[in-house]
């Protein structure tokens, strides 16, 4: 078993993934629908791609990114068509972590840092308005500028909250933001199943 520091003052989680279920073959099937295209066909033109990347950061607006999609997947649907495809992405919540947080939250202060766009983020934020309400903050990549696994995305997450790295423990799904949560000097939790959260808070809290 991992045995993880017992100086950690809080806990930031990733959102997709880890607190909620995403599904990116609900887009390609929405889209699918729509142009006639299979969705596996667009499935294997999908990438994150720079378009990608700007619109996480805030740099180009959902019909810059949808401009961007016509090319890369070869289709040619209208804004609308476009979202609702793209909110279809986001499932529900994941019940085993999220049944966690009104307990760690008496414990720890609990923060959000997720790699979102503005449609999503206003699709996610009210979807799941309690939620999120455990946070004390949420840092959402679109707003800050700055993305996982990026060494200044960690550093500006850290000063925010006013806690060094060191004594912040992050969730994430994602290996890349993992390797970049360490190297940033969090202690970070690859979150392959849910019992790999409930396994780190149940140590914690022991340890607390």
């Amino acid at each position: 078993m991992i045995r993880y520091p017992d100086n950690i003052d809080a806990l930031l989680f990733d959102l997709g993934g880890v607190l909620i279920d995403v599904d990116f073959d609900n887009a390609f099937r929405t889209w699918g629908n729509y142009c006639g295209v299979p969705a596996s066909v667009l499935r294997t033109r999908f990438n994150v791609d720079s378009f990608y990347k700007q619109h996480e950061c805030g740099a180009i607006d959902a019909s810059g990114y949808f401009q961007s999609l016509r090319t890369s997947l070869g289709i040619d649907l209208s804004d609308a068509e476009f979202t609702e495809g793209w909110n279809a992405i986001l499932g529900e919540e994941i019940r085993k972590t999220t049944a966690l947080l009104a307990q760690l939250k008496q414990r720890y202060p609990l923060y959000l840092f997720s790699n979102s766009n503005p449609l999503h983020h206003r699709c996610w934020a009210t979807k799941f308005a309690p939620m999120l309400s455990h946070f004390q903050a949420l840092f959402v990549s679109s707003d800050i500028g700055k993305r996982k696994p990026e060494h200044e995305a960690f550093l500006h997450v850290s000063s925010a909250i006013g806690i060094p790295p060191d004594r912040i423990m992050f969730f994430d799904d994602t290996v890349e933001n993992i390797e970049g949560a360490r190297r940033s000097g969090l202690t970070a939790v690859h979150v392959a199943t849910t019992d790999n959260v409930a396994n780190a808070v149940a140590q914690l809290l022991q340890n607390r």
